[in-house]
């Protein structure tokens, strides 16, 4: 039991330090992100500046700081707000046959039939760069994943006694779907949330990097990437650091994912307890 809490405490703990030091990156953060000519360009790790230097003289966790805020923002706001509008598609697809079925589940396949990075490319050139913009870019492209999640779900949930009994006593179709169907389907809602973080922020950051993110000077994970790749045969550190920090996150958000995943399915976890007890 005790290592399951870890499991769930070690990814958990360290997803919830990197929100906190990326939200109080005002109080945090040593210098302004965006100031020049703090020191010598490409400067090593200091005192005064624990991550070192960049090309532009620009302190490198100060913008680490405010790079988090900025793409953990879009990250996680993006992937609540796909997380609500799937959810309320695949409970209407899975619960109604027929027509609506039919129409949502083939939009969904359609848009799965593009990778995200590419399709995004295309809807943010025509969009625009502002984090708004690709806050709704991302929540469209990841919708259809929790579109089939939860369809496959209500599909299993909606057969079960307790539905039969509510539909039976006369119980509204929102009703039903608010008190019975929806809060027997949070778990795999859940897991796909934590694991869609992560995807989230690879995708925010490669839109970066190919000059789709926000604009400069300011900072994100994608952003200080992409500036770092053109200067990292002076200095490779100042591209090491948002790399690393990112590779951090999302290992951090696929872990809790899958810890997520194990507590939260009975079946599983009756694997699991069974096994135990016999080794």
């Amino acid at each position: 039991m005790l290592r399951k809490y870890c499991r769930l405490l070690i990814p958990g703990t360290l997803i919830l330090g990197l929100i906190l030091a990326s939200s109080l990156a005002n109080l945090l953060s040593p210098y302004d992100p965006n100031r020049i000519a703090l020191g010598r360009p490409y400067a090593k790790p200091s005192l005064q500046h624990p991550l070192g230097l960049d090309n532009a003289g620009r302190d490198i966790l100060s913008r680490i700081l405010h790079g988090g805020r900025l793409t953990l923002g879009i990250a996680i706001s993006s992937i609540l707000l796909a997380a609500v509008a799937g959810t309320i598609l695949g409970v209407v697809a899975g619960y109604f046959p027929g027509v609506p079925d039919m129409v949502i589940m083939r939009g969904a396949d359609v848009l799965l039939c593009f990778p995200p990075i590419i399709l995004g490319m295309a809807i943010v050139t025509f969009l625009g760069t502002e984090p708004i913009f690709l806050t709704l870019v991302i929540a469209l492209l990841y919708t259809p994943r929790f579109v089939r999640v939860v369809y496959a779900a209500v599909q299993t949930v909606k057969h079960n006694e307790y539905v039969e009994a509510a539909r039976a006593l006369g119980s509204s179709i929102p009703r039903l779907f608010r008190k019975e169907i929806i809060p027997n389907i949070l778990a795999p809602i859940m897991v796909q949330i934590s694991l869609g973080i992560g995807h989230a922020i690879i995708l925010e950051t490669g839109l970066s990097f190919v000059g789709l993110g926000p604009p400069p000077p300011t900072a994100s994970w994608g952003r200080m990437i992409e500036e770092a790749r053109r200067f990292m045969r002076i200095n490779a550190m100042i591209l090491v650091w948002p790399a690393l920090t990112i590779g951090i996150c999302v290992i951090a958000f696929n872990m809790l994912g899958d810890a997520l995943r194990d507590y939260l399915d009975p079946r599983l976890r009756h694997t699991v307890t069974r096994r135990e007890g016999v080794s």
